[in-house]
């Protein structure tokens, strides 16, 4: 599947990517040197340790630039009266009356315990482009599906958080 990022979200996955290229990459090999000159190897627990450290950060290298190759990019604007990325919404759910709060957010910075919702979830596919006032179904799959209130729309959201759990 297709990761879809903002281009502030490119921004900051390009950041990482640079961090720890020039300054985690660098620490990483000098680690692996001073652990490699205490001598025997083969119980050398420092040398293990930085080794995988090392090769933790070039797979997490690969994985972010294997993200940005293949990712969509997404706008992150939308008109003043819609929802659209960044957008708090308060909903009301039609068959209880429950109030909830999300943030729309693109799959990356998706968190349900924080009630960010990604634009791909049912939720935030429902939500995205509609105003406050309307009736939105939120299908689940074919068969059930269940309907919410969208009773208010706040544009302040910061974008700027960090970019957490890839």
């Amino acid at each position: 599947m297709r990761e879809k990022l903002t281009h502030r979200d490119v921004e900051k996955i390009q950041e990482e990517i640079d961090h720890r290229k020039l300054v985690i990459r660098k620490e990483a090999i000098e680690a692996v040197k001073e652990a490699r000159a205490q001598g025997d190897l083969s119980e050398n627990f420092e040398y293990y340790a930085a080794k995988k450290h090392k090769n933790q950060n070039e797979s997490r290298i690969r994985y972010l630039e294997r993200m940005l190759k293949t990712a969509d990019i997404v706008e992150d604007t939308s008109k003043s009266d819609e929802v659209g990325m960044n957008d708090i919404v308060e909903v009301e759910f039609e068959e209880d009356g429950e109030i909830e709060k999300y943030k729309l957010v693109t799959s990356i910075r998706g968190n349900s315990l924080e009630n960010r919702v990604s634009i791909e979830s049912p939720i935030g596919k429902a939500l995205k482009g509609h105003k406050a006032g309307e009736r939105v179904e939120v299908k689940v799959n074919d068969n059930y599906s269940y309907f919410l209130l969208i009773r208010s729309i706040d544009k302040t959201g910061s974008e700027d958080e960090e970019i957490r759990g890839f």
